[in-house]
């Protein structure tokens, strides 16, 4: 009876049919290494990766002072300067900017300082200024400043249909309604603010809620008695406040 070797080294021998004897060698999983291998390659990324600390303002711009001019139109001077204090308090206080009303150019001037932290704070003060000037309230336009995903956007009635004297001023009195019921309805069920300037429309508000509201003032301008106007936009705002 032949004996069985229990070691290592004769385990690993082996006869093939002519007698010769070969030891094998483990080889190592190609797997395993590879695993071995991503680990050392993300672990000497990891070590190089830089960390770069938060910039501000006035490293970003390169320690150069930017600038923006908003016009002011003319029937827009006495409202300015009663709400004045309104609007220097929120650019400079909250925004940390520098702002003027330049009487020779009749430019609002809004700037950044050293003390500027955010980027985009030059921005939203000049939408803020540009909002008042369009017409809308103070408290409306510091909606601007406050959140990030308003805007502005600005149609011509002309623009829809072309219109002329009194079909343009019957489409402008359809949009208004009688005291202003037609414009305030659409403002409360849109969520929006709307500004009705001679033949302009102007609209505060988000995205999805502009697109409602011009959806429905175009409505209005080409000739849809408003009760179906608003059966539409009611159905419309419930059904984007069920999706989100």
């Amino acid at each position: 009876m032949e004996s069985v070797s229990n070691t290592p080294e004769e385990a690993s021998a082996s006869i093939d049919c002519d007698g010769n004897t070969d030891t094998f060698e483990k080889v190592k999983s190609k797997r395993s290494h590879k695993r071995k291998r991503d680990a050392m390659e993300t672990e000497t990324l990891a070590a190089k990766r830089p960390q770069f600390p938060a910039l501000s303002g006035d490293q970003l711009t390169g320690g150069a002072a930017e600038m923006r001019k908003v016009p002011v139109p003319p029937h827009r001077y006495t409202p300015l300067k009663e709400n004045w204090m309104k609007i220097f308090t929120p650019i400079v206080e909250h925004l940390r900017l520098q702002v003027r009303f330049n009487l020779k150019t009749r430019h609002v001037e809004i700037k950044t300082c050293r003390e500027t932290s955010d980027v985009g704070a030059l921005t939203r003060a000049a939408d803020f200024v540009k909002a008042f000037t369009l017409g809308f309230q103070v408290e409306d336009a510091l909606a601007l400043i406050r959140l990030d995903e308003l805007f502005l956007e600005t149609f011509d009635v002309t623009d829809v249909k072309p219109l002329k004297g009194d079909h343009l001023s019957r489409a402008i009195g359809r949009i208004a309604g009688k005291g202003g019921k037609t414009k305030f309805t659409i403002e409360n069920v849109t969520k929006t603010r709307i500004v009705l300037a001679d033949s302009k429309v102007h609209i505060l508000g988000s995205f999805q809620n502009i697109k409602m509201a011009r959806t429905a003032i175009c409505n209005l301008i080409l000739g849809s008695p408003p009760s179906k106007v608003y059966g539409n936009i009611r159905a419309v705002a419930s059904r984007s406040a069920e999706r989100f």
